[in-house]
């Protein structure tokens, strides 16, 4: 199986039985959009009240009460298996048509979808926020059964939180459910927490190496042992007394008052503990942190791996319908795993593109399928004028991943951008130059986007934002093909003079998609950059229990 990213909604993907056969995949790891710092009381409002409206724009139509989620929640009542109908009737019962229920009916449906794909020994993680986790263990036991209910397991994802009225909120939930009561599992280990270390690691040598003593008498063990003087003390031990001997020399042994022999074991040499079902050693993502890109929902690449090492192994495939910038993708990647990816945003797609070129120099349609993205000039255009799906925006964001520009105006997670706030630029390419005493200055080149006709004036605006922003160059990207009158408004902006590389470029430049699609790019200086790129990923830099070295800066 190649490798895969899927653009569009996830559960018209999954229900497409050429993408998805029944029981084809290890491990699902989703992280839903849901926003965990609205008010609680907000998502049970009537559809009728206005100030829901205003306050509910995070959820987008997926989690909107409407035609969508009614005709959903017909199909969940008529088709999905009984427990699941019931399921969903009683929670319509107990809540009503609101925005948590819309979250619950979409949830439901694709969860349903999950279930289908995953093998008999597969694993699910749904990763949600206290506001909606208790509804979600009703939706789960139903449909793979409550005894395959494995953990909710607490990551705590930061110290403190002030919250008004209440005890501040510090932790997301995970719900771990199997498919049967037989899947995949690899023990994975979590570091000894401090209290512990403090109370049993309360011994150290001379070089300051802190150990626990451990027995050496095989007394009251199954399968006996060897029975020796050793210290003047004749008891049965657990080892030969050739192993003895050479642990005395290696200065492994404590002997107590009375001449016992007893173990040293070495908290440097500590595996640590099995890994429970309370994580509070898997910190969330800080500005520190090399591994975050500035998307606001991102995991730590830690919390995947523990996850991805504990219920798959090598050559197992891994899903995230809900895949984000990719932590899960870039996680399963590192540890051998084969992976799929689902977003409804080309920002998203365009995202994880990035993070794979940057960490494992992969590259989209070589090394991994990317379907749903144009493909032909036509495939663009179709995606240009697609109003239902937001097509202005998606067409944007795909056409400034072609430059990898970051984009102005997006906001990860949505399907929208941001009306009027552009300024006349939807995207931006920061690079560096020198300035006249050689010193190292950032410059940038803007980019704006047209899906739709196109006018010299287009370009007269262009040359005002490039000399408004004080950028060095400005692009036009442009669905349909430029005027003659466009190029020579391109072509009197002069140059940009670069004093680093000794060179001019073209201070406007008009660029088509079908250019873009022959391989042309900006003619700008070499060293640029964009969106925070994901830090190149060496093997090995995954420890022992298949956790980043988060804290390697």
């Amino acid at each position: 199986m190649k490798n895969r990213l899927y653009y569009g909604d996830n559960l018209e993907i999954l229900r497409n039985r050429e993408y998805f056969p029944d029981e084809c995949v290890d491990l699902i790891y989703l992280d839903p959009p849901f926003n965990s710092n609205r008010n609680y009381n907000v998502l049970f409002k009537s559809e009728s009240g206005a100030d829901s409206e205003a306050q509910i724009t995070a959820f987008e139509d997926t989690w909107h009460w409407g035609e969508t989620a009614e005709a959903t929640y017909d199909d969940i009542i008529v088709n999905a298996p009984h427990k699941v109908a019931t399921a969903i009737e009683a929670l319509m019962n107990l809540i009503e048509r609101n925005q948590m229920m819309a979250y619950l009916v979409m949830m439901t449906a694709r969860l349903v979808e999950l279930h289908r794909v995953l093998k008999p020994t597969g694993s699910l993680y749904l990763h949600c926020d206290p506001t909606a986790s208790h509804y979600l263990k009703i939706v789960l036991d139903a449909i793979f059964g409550a005894l395959n209910y494995k953990n909710e397991i607490i990551w705590k994802r930061t110290s403190a939180h002030s919250d008004a009225k209440r005890f501040g909120k510090i932790h997301d939930i995970v719900l771990y459910y199997s498919k049967t009561d037989a899947p995949a599992w690899n023990t994975v280990m979590q570091a000894h927490d401090e209290d512990y270390v403090e109370q049993y690691y309360r011994y150290s040598d001379e070089d300051g190496r802190r150990w626990m003593s451990g027995d050496l008498s095989a007394a009251g063990l199954s399968g006996g042992g060897y029975e020796y003087e050793w210290n003047g003390v004749v008891r049965i031990w657990r080892c030969p007394i050739e192993t003895m001997q050479r642990l005395d020399e290696e200065n492994r042994i404590y002997y107590t008052r009375n001449g016992i022999a007893r173990i040293k074991r070495y908290l440097d040499e500590s595996e640590g503990r099995p890994a429970n079902d309370l994580w509070t050693d898997i910190e969330a993502l800080r500005s520190w942190h090399t591994e975050k890109l500035g998307y606001p929902t991102q995991k730590p690449e830690a919390l995947l791996e523990r996850i991805i090492r504990a219920s798959s192994d090598e050559g197992d495939v891994v899903l995230d319908p809900f895949c984000g910038c990719g932590t899960a993708i870039a996680a399963a990647h590192k540890l051998g795993r084969k992976w799929i990816g689902i977003d409804i945003t080309h920002l998203s797609i365009a995202l994880q593109k990035y993070r794979l070129q940057d960490m494992f120099e992969l590259v989209s349609g070589a090394d991994y399928a990317v379907i749903g993205e144009p493909a032909t000039v036509d495939g663009a255009r179709e995606l240009a004028r697609d109003s239902a799906n937001e097509g202005r925006y998606q067409f944007e964001w795909w056409a400034l991943s072609l430059l990898r520009a970051k984009p102005v105006g997006g906001t990860a997670g949505s399907r929208r951008g941001k009306k009027g706030a552009d300024q006349g630029i939807d995207g931006v390419i920061n690079f560096f130059d020198e300035d006249d005493k050689g010193k190292k200055k950032p410059q940038k080149a803007v980019a704006q986007v047209k899906s739709g006709k196109v006018k010299a004036g287009d370009i007269r605006d262009l040359k005002g934002t490039v000399e408004r922003e004080g950028a060095a160059i400005g692009v036009f990207i442009t669905l349909e093909p430029p005027t003659q009158a466009m190029v020579k408004e391109a072509l009197a902006a002069g140059w940009y003079e670069s004093p680093a590389w000794g060179k001019r470029y073209r201070r406007v430049q008009i660029l088509t998609i079908g250019d873009l699609f022959d391989g042309a790019g900006v003619d700008m200086p070499p060293q640029h950059g964009t969106l925070a790129r994901a830090s190149r990923w060496r093997r090995g830099s995954v420890s022992e229990d298949g956790e980043s070295q988060r804290d390697l800066i």
